[in-house]
């Protein structure tokens, strides 16, 4: 940066010899000068091209002796700041706006979702309650019924029906247990009787045939009682008896049946007794015993 030299006159002066003297001001014997103002580094690094600026010495008269106010140049502007600006208030509400919005959006989608569900179950209430009137079972209804049916047959039903053994040696009467269309399920056939190994409601039913030659007075007793080693005797639960079973002295036949519900206990064992073996056909399908869990 150049310094400011001073004028004499109106108009510059050239001279040959050793350079003039600053520009000074004679007042009271005291020299005043104009000196120029160094900027800092920093400022002059900067791509900004400030104007050359002098600071002078206070003198009595400017205007006979030194520059006039029009030469000297005015302070700088300031530096424009290069800080990025902060967000404006506007960016913020509009960042808010779209957080709300959103939020709302997937309110509404819950309580759609839940509304359709609800709508959906009351069809199918509805579906039910047609069916139900009419007989008819819907499609989902069915399905589960039939998986229900399927878990049921997975667990093995208690349940037996014996037939009848014609090799009888004495009462009670004796069955069989495995042939023809005898079988046991969960229920175990000991000592002539059908053991029970869980408590519950049971079926009970037993079909006896008589037939004769002849006729007779005697009276035909059909019994089924149970018996239990933590009670002494025997229960009764179904009896039948028959008199006047004929009128001549042809064949006769009569049939005998009891059936029944009951809440057996562990461990009981039922039994079936009649009052003459002689007159019981034995034959499957006229003589049986047999009981299951409900």
């Amino acid at each position: 940066m150049q310094a400011f030299r001073g004028r004499t006159g109106s108009s510059p002066r050239t001279q040959s010899g050793p350079a003039p003297a600053p520009f000074s001001c004679h007042t009271d014997d005291h020299t005043k000068h104009v000196q120029p103002i160094r900027l800092p580094a920093m400022q002059q690094n900067l791509n900004y091209v400030y104007p050359q600026i002098f600071w002078v010495d206070g003198c009595t008269n400017l205007s006979t002796s030194g520059p006039s106010e029009s030469s000297i140049a005015p302070f700088p502007p300031p530096v424009p700041d290069r800080k990025r600006k902060p967000r404006s208030n506007r960016e913020g509400n509009s960042i808010g706006f779209l957080v709300v919005s959103l939020l709302i959006l997937l309110s509404l989608t819950g309580v759609g979702l839940s509304m359709f569900q609800i709508f959906r179950l009351e069809k199918e209430l509805t579906e039910l309650r047609e069916s139900a009137s009419t007989e008819h079972i819907p499609p989902a209804l069915e399905k589960l019924i039939g998986e229900k049916s399927e878990s049921v047959k997975k667990e093995e039903r208690k349940a037996a029906h014996l037939t009848g053994n014609p090799m009888q040696q004495d009462l009670p009467l004796e069955w069989e247990p495995i042939s023809g269309h005898a079988f046991t399920a969960g229920i175990q056939y000991r000592n002539q009787g059908l053991v029970i190994n869980e408590t519950g409601l049971y079926f009970v039913y037993s079909n006896v045939l008589f037939r004769g030659s002849a006729c007779s007075s005697q009276v035909l007793t059909h019994v089924v009682y149970k018996k239990n080693p933590a009670s002494p005797g025997s229960q009764v639960l179904m009896e039948d008896k028959k008199i006047n079973y004929c009128t001549n002295q042809k064949m006769w036949a009569r049939k005998s049946y009891l059936g029944a519900l009951f809440k057996l206990r562990e461990m009981d064992s039922l039994h079936v007794n009649v009052s003459k073996i002689a007159l019981v056909n034995f034959e499957e399908s006229k003589t049986f015993f047999g009981l299951f869990k409900l």
